[in-house]
Order: structure tokens, then C-alpha cells, then sequence
């Protein structure tokens, strides 16, 4: 990876890549936080060669970047003919309209990027139309900035007055779309509903595995079940909700669920169409806070998680569960810290001993 700060000088692709130290990010380890930026345009199948990271004391409200920055920025565009930008933060509407327009090429920001990757990792029904929502619902906030023919008059005479602009009809096309998706998504929820009375009525116990992406949600799923759900070592590589059985020593303990994996700044487009899944959190006996110990900002990473909860209002008994322990080469310096989140427990999914903790502690639960 490059150094902040420092332009790299040989020939770029058509797509530059922009990561940002901006002053509100509270990552300890900076360059962790610039490689998962790079990790979601690599799971996002983007083309690129390299990136250039740049600090800013300060965000400007119309361009997000200062004049300094953003003149460096626009002439690397032109020196090697960049057609697109990717940056590692979220842009408001006009921040991406005025940095299109002063660069003159296209802007892609951390919000979009998200969205892209979401809607190519869904895959059953659910996920998808609630990823199509979300997408819907970001390309409407975005209509503004599409310029000003979409303010001109479509020429349509009727009930609407004497003509609609491209706009209003571009946005209510979207609202449709949204309102037509979110039938859909009533009646899955719905079906989902009538199995949760059922597991609700039989008094079946639910864990549910929650975590920032990549902690290792799903091996762990796989290690407990021997299932085959698809565990990756990329960002959100399962979107979708898994509930499997779970047996201890051969007695059934209930169900545990593997949820979608949460992030920096996730869009609150993507909270918002997964508060339906997300809801099943709710009714939940336990949930495993599954932590990637090895990763220098697993702190933050915390917080990001325990945010996200209390923003969609689930209080739910925790247990901190630490994993990739194996990653870590002194794990005793890191035990002061690991202390102040009670009860943990300090596992390595890859291994049937190093997981035994877990299995130990499922094996007392609820009994």
C-alpha cells in the first residue's frame, strides 16, 4: 500500500482510487482502515492498479475536499486521463455533483460503493428486493444532481398540470418501483413471521451471530452446524440470513443465525431496507459479538457494531466473542483491553480446540 499523502507517479488506470484520513475518523490504525477500503473495491470486482491516500484537517462543505487537495486531485485526472473516482467517504448530494462537474469525470463515493457490493452479493429473494430498495432510494436523492435537463419540461399535457419535468418523472418512476418492492417485501415478511410464532410457540431458543463483516460470522456458523454456508476471506461475502440447528454433545440447544455483517459508515439506505431482517435480532435469546481480534481497529469495529444495534433498538444479552485469536502474536498484551468487554470469550474458528471455549460455553447456556 502507498504512504498517505504521497502521489504515486507512474500511469494510473481509467479509475483512481481516493482514500481518505478525513478528521472525524476514529481509527487507530489508519492504514487498517485505507486496506478495507481497498478490500471493498476489490470485492466489488473494480479494476484498479493503485490508489493515492490523502489526510484533510478539514472538510469543505461543497466539495468535501480543500482547494489544495482537490486542485492536486484534478490535475492527476487530467495528467493520465481518469474517467472515474472512487472515494473511501460519503458524499452529499451536492459534494458529488460539484466535485462531477469540477473534475469532469464520474464520482463514485463510499455510500455507492456499498450499495453496488450488496446488490451483487444478495441472492435470495429477500435480499435482493431489499437491496433494490435501498439502490432506489440513493439514486433518488441523487436525481438533483443529474443536471439541469432534468428540470426542463417533458412536454406531457393532462392531469398533471401543464407539463412534467424529466425530474418528477423520474422520481415518481422511483417511488413506484419502491412501493412495488416493499409489497413484496411485506408478503416475505409475512412468511417469515408465521415461522417465528411457530419458534416462538415451541419455546426454541435463538443465538444470532452479529459482527462487523469478515470477523469470521460464518466459519463459526459452519465450525458449530457443520454447515457449508459460504465463508469468504472478503467483505460481505454472505448478505443473506442463515438459521441452522444447533446441537451441543448431541442434544439439540435451538437455533443460530448468521446475520448480514456491518461496516463503517454503512448507508443508511442498507439500515433502513434490513430493519425487516434485521428485526429477527429482536427475538433473539443471545447474541454472539463476533469480534476479529486481529484486526488493529477490532475497537472501533466494536463500536460500529453496538451503534447499529442500538439504532435499529435491539438489547439483547451479548457475549463478546473474540476470534482469529491464532492471528494475534502476543495475545496476553492485548488482555487488559479484551477485559473491559464482559463476558467474552477468546476463540479461532479454524481450529475444533481453539473454538472449544465457545462450545463450552453453549454447552452450559440455557440449561
Amino acid at each position: 500500500m502507498a504512504k498517505k499523502n504521497e502521489y504515486l507517479t507512474h500511469v494510473f488506470p481509467k479509475t483512481l482510487i481516493i482514500g481518505i484520513e478525513a478528521p472525524y475518523n476514529r481509527s487507530i490504525n489508519i492504514e487498517s482502515y485505507f486496506q478495507e477500503f481497498l478490500n471493498l473495491v476489490k470485492t466489488n470486482g473494480t479494476p484498479y492498479e493503485d490508489a493515492v491516500f490523502i489526510k484533510l484537517r478539514e472538510i469543505d462543505p461543497s466539495y468535501f475536499l480543500t482547494k489544495g487537495k482537490l486542485q492536486e486531485i484534478k490535475d492527476l485526472v487530467e495528467k493520465h486521463n481518469i474517467k472515474e473516482v472512487i472515494l473511501s467517504e460519503p458524499l452529499t448530494v451536492q459534494q458529488e455533483r460539484n466535485l462531477n462537474d469540477f473534475l469532469r469525470c464520474k464520482i463514485h463515493d463510499r455510500t455507492r460503493l456499498i450499495l453496488e457490493i450488496f446488490e451483487k452479493s444478495a441472492h435470495t429473494a429477500e435480499g435482493k428486493i431489499q437491496v433494490a430498495i435501498a439502490m432506489l432510494q440513493f439514486d433518488k436523492t441523487r436525481l438533483a444532481g443529474q443536471g439541469i435537463f432534468l428540470s426542463q419540461q417533458a412536454g406531457v399535457i393532462g392531469n398533471r398540470g401543464p407539463g412534467e419535468t424529466l425530474k418528477e418523472r423520474e422520481t415518481r418512476h422511483i417511488e413506484n418501483a419502491i412501493l412495488k418492492l416493499r409489497r413484496q417485501s411485506e408478503s416475505l415478511e409475512k412468511a417469515r413471521a408465521t415461522q417465528r410464532k411457530r419458534r416462538l410457540n415451541n419455546q426454541i431458543p435463538l443465538i444470532c451471530l452479529v459482527g462487523y463483516t469478515n470477523a469470521g460470522k460464518s466459519t463459526i456458523l459452519n465450525a458449530l452446524t457443520k454447515s457449508n454456508v459460504l465463508a469468504e476471506d472478503k467483505l460481505f461475502a454472505t448478505l443473506d440470513t442463515t438459521t441452522r440447528e444447533l446441537y451441543i454433545d448431541s442434544k439439540k440447544k435451538g437455533l443460530i443465525s448468521d446475520t448480514v455483517g456491518f461496516i463503517q459508515q454503512l448507508p443508511h439506505q442498507l439500515i433502513n431496507a434490513f430493519k425487516s431482517t434485521l428485526s429477527e435480532l429482536q427475538y433473539a435469546d443471545l447474541l454472539l459479538h463476533v469480534v476479529d481480534v486481529s484486526d488493529p481497529n477490532w475497537e472501533s469495529h466494536v463500536r460500529v457494531v453496538m451503534a447499529i444495534l442500538k439504532e435499529i433498538d435491539v438489547d439483547k444479552p451479548m457475549v463478546f466473542v473474540f476470534n482469529k485469536a491464532d492471528k494475534v502474536a502476543d495475545i496476553e498484551k492485548l488482555m487488559p483491553q479484551l477485559n473491559r468487554f464482559e463476558p467474552h470469550l477468546l476463540v479461532s474458528a479454524q481450529s475444533k480446540q481453539e473454538l472449544a471455549p465457545l462450545v463450552d460455553f453453549l454447552r452450559n447456556w440455557n440449561t
